[in-house]
């Protein structure tokens, strides 16, 4: 029986439901749904009041005061969408150790290096003498650089009376804490109301906020759901332990495009960004190796050149294994099935492995040609061209089908010495240097594949 006058709500997302239920429908989270007060709370009516400000037409209102001021990242300011935006709040979120904090450093350097005003760190997770020891080792002080270790809302804003920065950096947001709200730093409320209260302190002095926040198991921002409805930008800070590679992709952003990224190297002395980092991404050698192709991914605005591996052994075990990584498992599943419907290729009873190289996580359909190629060329053990690029979606008919920005891929393939290419039918306008033949099938692209 449900109780009258009682409302339950979703602790992640706020979403209202009529009784209590184990998982939330709207979020898919368990356990989050709790017990309210009344459900239907006396409606008063609301009078006019003054505005703050006259209405304008929007031709008159003024954009100059937000502008977006560089942070003097390059890489950074790419995925922003050309910087900071006075009275935005951003969140960066990504696993312990990765290098946040190495990178705001970074951004409060070069903004107090740039003179747009002071800069103000506040670290709620390490002492002011360990980021000092931080930054002494990264060469990032500056007499306009502010440090401030606080765990407190208050205290923050008191901070920012007395400092007046240019740019607030809270690192990281559940360890802050509001006075006024119950519970320890880090729950689902407090995480709540400082992450308000510091956007709303963002909108009413046009200071932008960079917030850190931690991220779960599976790789998602820790707290409540609605903490990214809150903010602005969210970017996701990722990266392999073992790489020094890193990268910030754009997930939500509300001032440019939001599904770009931004490429840096972590070294001892700091992070540094890197403007042209298809080469990472693959493996240069003198003479092929059967089970590598080369692709061309598209990220954000962004072509990069992809190498893709793939090893095809005779199975140790009864169940024939199927090991991935840095591709989408679900979809090198389906490719498995088609190359052997489509392509005449037996791997029913043998064990396959797939990666990229330099940790780069590949999840666009135009790669699918290029792990059909892999997987065959490690079956026959024919390698491939060396100056081979290849391009294409397939479908479950065995079709390779059209992918968007064909000529700005090839175009960058070329730059980088690729003389020929695999790509779909109808493939728009290619650019020069680089011979391109156009398959329409599995079969087509294993044939053509013998003489490329």
């Amino acid at each position: 029986m449900v109780k009258k006058g009682t409302s339950y709500r979703c602790g992640e997302c706020g979403y209202q439901a009529p009784k209590w239920v184990g998982r939330c429908p709207e979020c898919q989270a368990w356990g989050t749904i709790e017990e309210r007060g009344d459900a239907r709370p006396a409606i008063a009516r609301v009078a006019a009041g003054a505005p703050s400000a006259p209405a304008r037409p929007i031709g008159q209102v003024d954009i100059e005061a937000a502008r977006a001021r560089s942070t003097g990242v390059g890489e950074l300011d790419r995925v922003l969408g050309g910087g900071l935006v006075p009275g935005a709040v951003v969140l960066l979120a990504g696993e312990p150790g990765v290098g946040k904090s190495t990178l705001l450093l970074e951004v409060a350097y070069q903004w107090a290096l740039g003179g747009s005003g002071p800069a103000l760190y506040v670290t709620g997770e390490e002492s002011a003498g360990q980021v000092r020891l931080r930054a002494e080792r990264t060469k990032n002080v500056h007499e306009r650089m502010f440090l401030a270790a606080e765990s407190d809302l208050s205290a923050i804003l008191g901070h920012v009376d007395a400092v007046k920065p240019g740019v607030l950096i809270v690192d990281s947001v559940q360890t802050m804490a509001s006075p006024q709200v119950e519970g320890s730093p880090g729950n689902v409320t407090q995480v709540r109301a400082v992450t308000s209260g510091l956007v709303a302190l963002a909108k009413e002095r046009g200071l932008p906020v960079v917030l850190v926040g931690h991220v779960t198991k599976d790789g998602s921002v820790a707290g409540p759901r609605v903490l990214e409805h809150l903010v602005d930008v969210v970017l996701h800070f990722e990266g392999d332990r073992h790489s020094t590679l890193r990268m910030v992709r754009g997930v939500k952003n509300r001032f440019g495009p939001a599904d770009e990224i931004g490429c840096f190297e972590l070294r001892e002395d700091g992070i540094v960004g890197v403007p042209d980092p298809s080469g990472l991404f693959l493996n240069r050698r003198e003479d092929a190796v059967p089970g590598t192709a080369v692709t061309v991914t598209v990220e954000g605005k962004r072509p990069l050149l992809c190498e893709v591996q793939a090893l095809v052994s005779s199975p140790g075990a009864p169940q024939p294994r199927r090991a991935v990584s840095g591709l989408d498992s679900a979809r090198v599943a389906m490719i498995l099935a088609v190359l052997e419907k489509r392509g005449g290729i037996k791997l029913g009873d043998r064990d396959v492995y797939s990666a990229t190289v330099g940790g780069m996580k590949v999840t666009e359909p135009a790669v699918d040609l290029a792990v059909i190629l892999a997987l065959w060329s490690s079956v026959r053990d024919v390698a491939l061209s060396p100056r081979l690029v290849v391009i294409g979606e397939v479908g479950l008919a065995g079709e390779i089908r059209r992918v968007s920005g064909a000529g700005r891929r090839l175009a960058e393939a070329a730059r980088l010495g690729f003389t020929h290419a695999l790509v779909p039918p109808d493939p728009g306008k290619l650019p020069d240097g680089i011979r391109v033949l156009e398959v329409d099938s599995v079969a087509a692209a294993l044939h053509a594949a013998n003489y490329a």
